[in-house]
């Protein structure tokens, strides 16, 4: 009898922890100008774009809430569309005119850092602070 409770002990948890869902908290910091909107997007780890918002700044820094995420990997990318266009402005050479970053705040040296270096693991209700790279 021991043994059964046991184990559907055991089976409630496994389940409750499978099902739980997740907030993440999104800071971006470092924004020049309270100009335009910061569009920001959530990827599974699959590269699959589960959430995008687009947000009015305050302050010089913008805060997202996504709510009920399973636990997983996930990667975060945002751009500051300084003139509403909802493309992000690049130069001649195609480097970035407007203000950009990445989950774990990874940037890449002559193009966008690699999928893998933006990804982090969600098993809890977790904040991230993310710095705009201009």
């Amino acid at each position: 009898m021991n043994r059964i409770l046991l184990i559907l002990a055991g089976s409630v948890f496994i389940c409750n922890c499978a099902l739980s869902q997740f907030t993440l908290k999104i800071e971006i910091t470092g924004l020049r100008n309270k100009t335009g909107k910061i569009m920001l997007q959530v990827l599974d780890e699959k590269e699959k774009v589960i959430n995008q918002q687009m947000t009015d700044i305050k302050d010089l820094n913008c805060i997202f809430t996504i709510d009920n995420l399973k636990a997983g990997k996930y990667g975060v990318r945002f751009y500051h569309d300084e003139n509403l266009n909802q493309v992000m402005e690049t130069n001649m050479v195609g480097k970035p005119t407007e203000g950009y970053g990445f989950s774990n705040n990874v940037t890449g040296r002559f193009s966008m850092p690699p999928f893998e270096k933006w990804l982090f693991v969600l098993n809890e209700n977790k904040t991230l602070v993310l710095k705009t790279v201009y």
